[in-house]
């Protein structure tokens, strides 16, 4: 998959077929679009493209720092790369982008700059200054600018009962199995391994302090999960604990996690982090013994997850 970071730097000798949005998360409903616009340009040939949008256009237009995203860009593009598109173009989206008027950008963009023969999309995308571009005012665009306009029906969409909104919620819920389901693979957290206090080491489990740089990922709720990472190639399971230490009077939100029958120092690394399911919610306990009593069941509950997961026949 060839990616460009900006709509200037984009250019094609082909005629492409195109496809328009944000794909947080890149879910089942996204892949079915992604599917049908890599099959549909194969038949022609002509080349797949998905243009997207970053930051978010809520973080911009609504001054929204508050939204949390399913994916960092990192992480959408790297689920993108799996779908068998052959180009993503990722573009800033700012004020001065989103003031277009939807003739413009059609014809600038779609047209001029992405050689486009065929745009396919949900049926109610909406864009253009003010979203006044609707379904109908693009195939009027078509018809003028000779390029087919193809709609993902409602009844396909809503078959498959799947949104971004949905799935945010799930997370942050902590309904990571429904979530997983949703997404159609793991939902992940990527980050740095950096120094903790080494509480987990002083009682017998030891943890990787993650750190997810961009402020706008979502993160699940507060609480302990099952996970898994591959490390040097290998799968490694273990369980993570979001939240606050209150046991040991912690301030500040912390992911931590105590990976099985693991010791390599991974401090600086850069790993990702796949959560299976859902443990148990976080809780202060009377004393350090009482944690490590509680970490103990933790564990065997987080292997018999993974067995049932996993190895069961």
């Amino acid at each position: 998959m060839k990616i460009f970071k900006n709509l200037a730097t984009y250019k094609s000798t082909k005629k492409t077929f195109v496809t328009i949005g944000t794909f947080d998360g890149v879910h089942l409903g996204h892949q079915k679009v992604i599917k049908n616009l890599v099959k549909s340009a194969a038949s022609k040939n002509a080349t797949s493209v998905l243009l997207t949008f970053f930051p978010h256009p809520r973080m911009v237009l609504q001054n929204n720092s508050d939204i949390k995203l399913i994916n960092t860009i990192d992480e959408r593009i790297q689920l993108l790369e799996k779908t068998g598109l052959e180009t993503l173009v990722v573009h800033e989206f700012t004020e001065e982008f989103s003031k277009q008027t939807a003739l413009n950008f059609v014809k600038s963009i779609l047209v001029d700059k992405l050689k486009i023969a065929k745009l396919i999309i949900g049926y109610d995308h909406k864009f253009g200054k003010n979203r006044e571009g609707d379904f109908n005012q693009l195939v009027t665009y078509g018809t003028e600018l000779k390029f087919k306009v193809d709609v993902i029906s409602q009844h396909d969409i809503d078959n498959l009962t799947v949104s971004s909104t949905r799935i945010r919620k799930a997370i942050e819920n902590g309904e990571i199995e429904k979530a997983n389901n949703y997404l159609g693979y793991n939902f992940m957290l990527t980050g740095e391994v950096v120094t903790g206090k080494n509480l987990g080491k002083k009682i017998g489990y030891p943890t990787a302090n993650l750190h997810v740089k961009e402020t706008y990922k979502l993160l699940p709720k507060t609480g302990a999960y099952v996970v898994k990472s591959q490390i040097d190639s290998k799968t490694i399971f273990g369980m993570m604990n979001i939240g606050y230490r209150p046991t040991v009077s912690g301030k500040n939100q912390t992911i931590e996690i105590h990976f099985f029958d693991f010791n390599k120092n991974l401090y600086t690394s850069k790993i990702q982090i796949e959560v299976l399911s859902f443990l148990r919610n976080e809780q202060k306990f009377n004393s350090i013994e009482s944690l490590k009593t509680q970490l103990r069941k933790d564990k065997e509950n987080s292997l018999k997850i993974i067995n049932g997961l996993f190895f069961d026949l």
